[in-house]
């Protein structure tokens, strides 16, 4: 969300100018987008500007000007706390205001006193109903977002407070924004939302559409190959959702957040949902994409937590079998629920236990990438490897391919034999297309 909310403030600033920069060093503005979802987001703000303020320094110095603002979750939550501890800041704003940066830029830049302000406001007007259209390309992979906010507020969860409640934009505006992004060479376009499956958009025909109508418009779109979408709620994946997971253009891998496996857990965080729930919704998927991969989030050593409610996690991620997982051990974040919760976990139990998941979860994924071995599939080429020759993509399960070719293959979807599965990666030769003809000859 934040590359996406970062690129949307390119195009707002191009027309006044500005255009981005490799490094800050010389900047005119830098900007920090931020994200309170990890620990100690608000230190690393703090230590990151510490190193910005001598540039700006040094550009004031040499008689010019280098506005410093921050942005994203952190400033929303800490806005005023970021303005007092560090002077040198100009300007802190939201998510939900960057639509508003010309003029919060032309009153920082007027003659007359000092014009530092905080914009954390929630309009009532959609940001989205201001952006102007894209201003370039975001290349082969884009992101377009379709829904923001939550209303489900989970009790280790910012988001709520940051971000706001769910708001979806409209079908229309959503479809004219992906055929732009394939008219500038997108062949994949990933579909956002802190909640994306509870989008509830008004369609062109009056009525409001879920996130399946939705991606079964978008896939109509002609030179669009891929469709992905992230990040989901398991309360929100309807059947219609689900049925549309057989469609070819949307990408046989899904990141479905659990957190626990543990009844009494989930309903400390307030997920609204069970563990059997989960699984019957990963049941009812595999029946309509019998290939469909699957990832999640885990919070390890939640307040409270026991032995035997770990032991739940860990037989959930055995029932479910995942590619992938993210982990973590949970961390306060001021201003939840969960923050004044009792019953903490030692560290070292926390540490223990984290380390387990991950062995369980690093096993499951080394065996999927070894699974892959011998299977021929499509791979969007997107970047250079690390090493010479070497050219790194995506299969349609998101996994990291790696494979020798010409760089002519970059940005192009190629076919490409898998040959080794890695904990990380997989790596693969690229089929020919004469191969494959003679193949079926």
């Amino acid at each position: 969300m934040n590359v996406y909310d970062s690129k949307r403030m390119e195009d707002i600033l191009a027309p006044f100018g500005y255009k981005t920069t490799d490094a800050p060093e010389g900047a005119d503005m830098v900007i920090l987008n931020t994200c309170h979802i990890r620990e100690k987001a608000t230190d690393k703000v703090f230590s990151e500007l510490g190193r910005i303020r001598p540039l700006k320094d040094k550009k004031a110095e040499q008689g010019g000007q280098m506005l410093i603002a921050v942005a994203g979750c952190v400033a929303q939550a800490e806005g005023d706390f970021i303005m007092e501890r560090a002077p040198y800041v100009d300007f802190v704003f939201g998510p939900q205001t960057y639509h508003e940066l010309p003029e919060m830029i032309a009153n920082l830049t007027n003659a007359y006193g000092d014009n530092r302000r905080v914009n954390t406001e929630f309009p009532s007007e959609s940001k989205f109903d201001f952006l102007p259209e894209e201003h370039g390309s975001q290349g082969v992979n884009a992101f377009l977002s379709i829904q923001e906010g939550c209303d489900k507020f989970c009790t280790f969860c910012v988001v709520p407070y940051t971000r706001g409640s769910e708001y979806s934009r409209t079908v229309q505006g959503i479809v004219d924004e992906a055929k732009r992004l394939v008219d500038n060479g997108a062949l994949e376009i990933c579909l956002l939302g802190q909640n994306v499956n509870a989008f509830h958009g008004e369609g062109p025909d009056g009525k409001i559409w879920g996130l399946g109508r939705l991606i079964q418009a978008i896939a109509d779109i002609d030179g669009l190959e891929r469709i992905r979408y992230t990040t989901s709620h398991p309360r929100d994946m309807d059947d219609e959702l689900i049925e549309t997971h057989a469609h070819p253009k949307l990408m046989p891998f899904l990141h479905l957040p659990v957190q626990s496996g543990s009844d009494r857990i989930l309903k400390a965080m307030n997920r609204k949902h069970k563990a059997d729930l989960y699984r019957e919704v990963i049941e009812k998927l595999r029946k309509s994409r019998p290939d469909l991969a699957f990832s999640s989030d885990f919070i390890v050593a939640f307040p409270g937590e026991t032995e035997e409610d770990f032991e739940d996690t860990m037989q959930l991620v055995r029932d479910v079998n995942y590619a992938s997982a993210y982990s973590f051990k949970y961390s306060p974040r001021p201003g939840t629920p969960a923050a004044n919760m009792q019953n903490l976990i030692r560290p070292d139990i926390a540490d223990e236990r984290l380390a387990r998941l991950q062995g369980l979860i690093n096993e499951q994924q080394l065996a999927f990438n070894q699974q892959s071995v011998g299977l021929t599939m499509p791979v969007l080429i997107e970047r250079k490897g690390k090493r010479e020759g070497q050219l790194s993509g995506r299969s349609p399960y998101f996994q990291s391919v790696n494979i020798q070719g010409n760089e002519r293959l970059m940005d192009t979807i190629v076919n490409v034999k898998i040959t080794e599965g890695f904990a990380n990666s997989v790596t693969g030769d690229v089929v020919l297309q004469e191969t494959i003809s003679e193949a079926k000859a």
